[in-house]
């Protein structure tokens, strides 16, 4: 299957390791902020990230945060896939900057 890519949208560099701060907000190696959207598809589960500038306080502890389908950090592997801190698996379905707007859509890969 081709990488899906929306319309006048260019690739850009994957983040190494992104970090969970807050409820839905991940920060990368570079301090950018990045929004989460969990999607449950027919194929499987799925989760947008866009990098959006998001006003950081302080950082959540893992004890703080309400359990969650995403893990608490991702490490990007080769293959176009990420790794999670509870040992799963993300293909990078697509990863494209539009118009300023980064988005990174990941899909869960099944064991």
């Amino acid at each position: 299957m081709g990488e899906l890519r929306p319309c006048g949208a260019h690739t850009t560099l994957h983040p190494d390791r992104l970090w969970i701060w807050d409820k839905a907000v991940y920060v990368d190696e570079n301090q950018r902020t990045w929004l989460s959207i969990i999607m449950e598809t027919e194929s499987g589960l799925q989760v947008l990230l866009r990098q959006e500038d998001v006003p950081l306080g302080e950082t959540l502890r893992p004890s703080q945060l309400l359990p969650s389908l995403l893990p608490l950090m991702w490490q990007l592997y080769p293959e176009k896939r990420y790794r999670g801190s509870d040992s799963s698996f993300w293909r990078i379905v697509y990863h494209v900057k539009s118009r300023g707007t980064e988005d990174l859509l990941l899909e869960k890969l099944a064991w």
